[in-house]
């Protein structure tokens, strides 16, 4: 049995919670205490030293946020995985276990407009400058790469556009100048692409998305491989003495578990962005059912984008699963299962015909999420991306009349009929859309 390599949807089930050892409850046990008894002041002394592993502080480590990271490391494909309070707050922990004030990032400009503003706003004011450039081209990025660049960061499918990002190559780049390369996987979930897999170093979450599944948990988590060289000198934070910890060597002293031990004791510790054990009690179960909803969502996006890309309304639908779309071919490499459920498409009127538009749905949500059972809807350039600049807009390619769908888990046939409700109302207060219906 230890030699056998089981199946996503049976490690989905058992991964990091196996029956508990003391009640042989078969459901993980929800464990609430904010701190833990030790067994000794010497077992006191040796966990606070990290020379022993175990639980001192739910803001560092508890019983069931671990099962939790257990079983998402099992589907990523990772040496372990770390728990944090939200995507973002994954995303920041990520960046700040490897780069300090006058480090560099280089970033796909195809990113969630609060991941654009984290790196443009936020770890700027800490001295961490970030370059943007199109994910595609790959020379641009080579170019990017600097002397004091400590990691480079994309989306498996970008936000809203749905841009595919080729992870081999990037992952390729990325080694070849000495960083890891950092992919956010939220959009695909473990389930329609692993990108370790295909060379990623770290995966970052927003498990609030497809891993939570029905739009009432908030939770992101840290997946790492255990491949990369973090002794190797190009990321002083990994490999050389720590002052948070009188001179500990974190690379020396874990190895491959260098940048999670960082992750955890230093960084987590000092952020204080930790996942409820509540909430991570309910990502597992997420987790449990992940294989079978994501082949649902799938199936329902497909269904959704053909029948838009058939309206004389409709401008334009960008969802990599089309076989006219430029990331197709990218799509059936990384993402042969399905190019997730989450993309956009234009009106030929513009933004007038876009608010008609969501104003008129009744079943689709207009709301500032995705990776609900519930199928979501909103405009991005007034909402989630409303931060950036015109120039960041444009380089990301949010364009005004651009409206992004979340296709949920509903009966297709019900989520087309509204969406023909939609495109009625639209027609309604949009002239250029009703020449084009003409």
């Amino acid at each position: 049995m230890s030699d056998r390599r089981f199946g996503f949807r049976t490690r989905a089930l058992h991964a990091g919670t196996p029956p508990d050892g003391e009640t042989g409850a078969r459901a993980l046990p929800l464990h609430l205490s904010t701190a833990f008894v030790f067994d000794s002041t010497e077992h006191a002394a040796e966990l606070f030293a990290l020379r022993t592993y175990g639980n001192i502080y739910t803001r560092i480590g508890n019983p069931t946020v671990a099962a939790f990271e257990e079983k998402l490391a099992s589907l990523e494909g990772g040496l372990g995985a770390l728990a944090t309070a939200s995507g973002l707050a994954a995303q920041l922990i990520t960046i700040l276990s490897v780069a300090q004030q006058g480090d560099h990032l280089v970033a796909s400009a195809n990113l969630y407009g609060g991941t654009v503003t984290q790196f443009s706003v936020t770890l700027q004011r800490m001295g961490i400058e970030t370059t943007f450039v199109a994910p595609g081209d790959l020379d641009a990025v080579r170019a990017a790469l600097r002397e004091n660049t400590r990691a480079l960061f994309v989306e498996t499918i970008g936000n809203p556009n749905g841009n595919v990002a080729d992870i081999a190559a990037l992952a390729a780049l990325a080694h070849e100048a000495g960083v890891p390369l950092v992919v956010d996987n939220t959009f695909a979930t473990p389930y329609l692409c692993r990108p370790i897999e295909h060379g990623a170093d770290i995966v970052v979450h927003s498990a609030t998305k497809f891993i939570g599944g029905h739009g009432t948990v908030m939770g992101g988590a840290i997946v790492e491989s255990g491949l990369f060289p973090w002794g190797a000198g190009r990321h002083p934070l990994l490999s050389t003495p720590s002052p948070g910890y009188h001179g500990l060597n974190f690379a020396e002293t874990f190895g491959e578990y260098a940048f999670l031990q960082r992750a955890r004791v230093e960084v987590l510790r000092d952020v204080g962005a930790s996942i409820s054990p509540m909430n991570a009690w309910l990502l597992v179960q997420g987790l449990e059912t992940l294989a079978m909803r994501m082949p649902q969502h799938v199936e329902n996006a497909r269904a959704v984008a053909a029948f838009l890309r058939g309206r004389s309304e409709v401008a334009w639908v960008s969802y990599a699963d089309l076989p006219d779309s430029p990331d197709h071919s990218l799509a059936e490499r990384y993402l042969p299962l399905g190019a997730g459920a989450v993309f956009t498409f234009g009106l030929h009127g513009g933004r007038d015909a876009g608010r008609a538009f969501i104003e008129a749905l009744e079943l689709w949500s207009h709301l500032a999420n995705v990776g609900d059972a519930k199928s979501l809807v909103i405009h991005p350039a007034s909402t989630t991306h409303q931060q950036l600049t015109d120039e960041q807009l444009r380089a990301g390619g949010v364009l005004p009349e651009m409206v992004r769908l979340s296709v949920g888990l509903e009966d297709v046939d019900d989520l087309i009929w509204d969406l023909e409700r939609g495109l009625a109302a639209a027609v309604a207060v949009a002239p250029a859309l009703s020449d084009a219906r003409a």
